[in-house]
């Protein structure tokens, strides 16, 4: 056999090798299953959510109550509590003063707000990542951390307009 015709039998072997070698692995076991298809469904959240609901009620298939159940009367709405994530905006007029209650956090939208603190400690600026004393401005749009209560802001003296401020947590008004 002549040379060339020794690495075009072999160029052919190797290139009907790759060819049945992609065939191949296309149609193998577990390779044929798409998103969406029986063996590989999509789900949505709220089946998601369904299925947790029976399991968690200890149903495991689908049943049909036999007693229909009776619809009960939403409950009242309760405050939330002092750790919540819930975030109020709170209208501060001048002469008061908002006093944040331990792991609190503020954000001053708009005015002119001064640190309000009875102690040599300041608030955390989270932003600037500063301590704020007594008397300094409180910046807009950064986030103040309150560690301790007793710590809070109030509108600048002399500004004739209020504060809104955005806050995380508890506090109160003097």
């Amino acid at each position: 056999m002549k040379p060339y015709t020794k690495v075009t039998l072999a160029t052919l072997a190797i290139g009907a090798g790759i060819w049945i070698g992609a065939v191949y692995s296309n149609t193998a076991t577990g390779a044929s299953t798409s998103p969406g298809t029986a063996d590989d469904p999509v789900v949505t959240k709220s089946y998601v959510d369904q299925q947790i609901q029976k399991a968690l009620n200890g149903g495991g298939g689908t049943t049909t109550p036999t007693n229909p159940t009776t619809p009960t009367n939403p409950t009242t709405p309760t405050q939330p509590s002092q750790g919540s994530d819930e975030v109020k905006n709170v209208a501060l007029k001048p002469g008061k003063i908002l006093i944040a209650d331990a792991g609190a956090e503020f954000i001053v939208r708009s005015g002119n707000a001064v640190i309000y603190t009875e102690d040599s400690n300041g608030v955390a600026d989270l932003t600037d990542g500063k301590d704020l004393l007594n008397g300094q401005a409180a910046p807009k749009n950064h986030l103040l951390s309150f560690p301790r209560e007793g710590r809070g802001i109030q509108v600048k003296e002399g500004q004739k307009n209020g504060l809104i401020v955005m806050v995380r947590g508890g506090y109160t008004i003097k």
